[in-house]
């Protein structure tokens, strides 16, 4: 597998897939074509799943993002935490600014539709 790096735009995130198993996504995600953005992430994550490390990383740590965007962002961590099933580890890091409230509770209704427990970090 190949690792891929998309760096960020006004509208769409830095994204690291690495597959020596650490994920992350960063910024912001206010995409025209989500599925055009989102497609060769999520087929990445598919083939990932396939052969993955024991232990996988993954940071979100977006400043914002759109409805078509946490769709996205909420299949790929469903993908994700299913390596869970097969016995391995997922460590999901939620990052979030200081007193965004609408960030940090977009990951803790992730956490809870997943039933997966999340590490939250603030930052300044």
């Amino acid at each position: 597998m190949e690792t891929i790096r998309l760096q960020s735009t006004e509208k769409t995130p830095e994204v690291l897939l690495d597959p020596s198993g650490l994920i992350r996504i960063t910024g912001r995600s206010i995409h025209e074509d989500p599925d055009k953005y989102f497609a060769p992430l999520t087929e990445w994550i598919e083939e990932y799943c396939q052969h993955p490390q024991d232990i996988t990383r993954v940071e979100i740590a977006m400043e914002y993002f759109n409805s078509s965007s946490a769709k996205y962002i909420l299949t790929m961590l469903q993908m994700l935490t299913g390596l869970l099933d097969k016995g391995l580890q997922v460590q999901i890091n939620w990052v979030y600014e200081e007193g965004d409230d609408d960030i940090l509770e977009r990951g803790q209704y992730y956490s809870s539709v997943l039933q997966v427990p999340f590490k939250y970090k603030e930052t300044d």
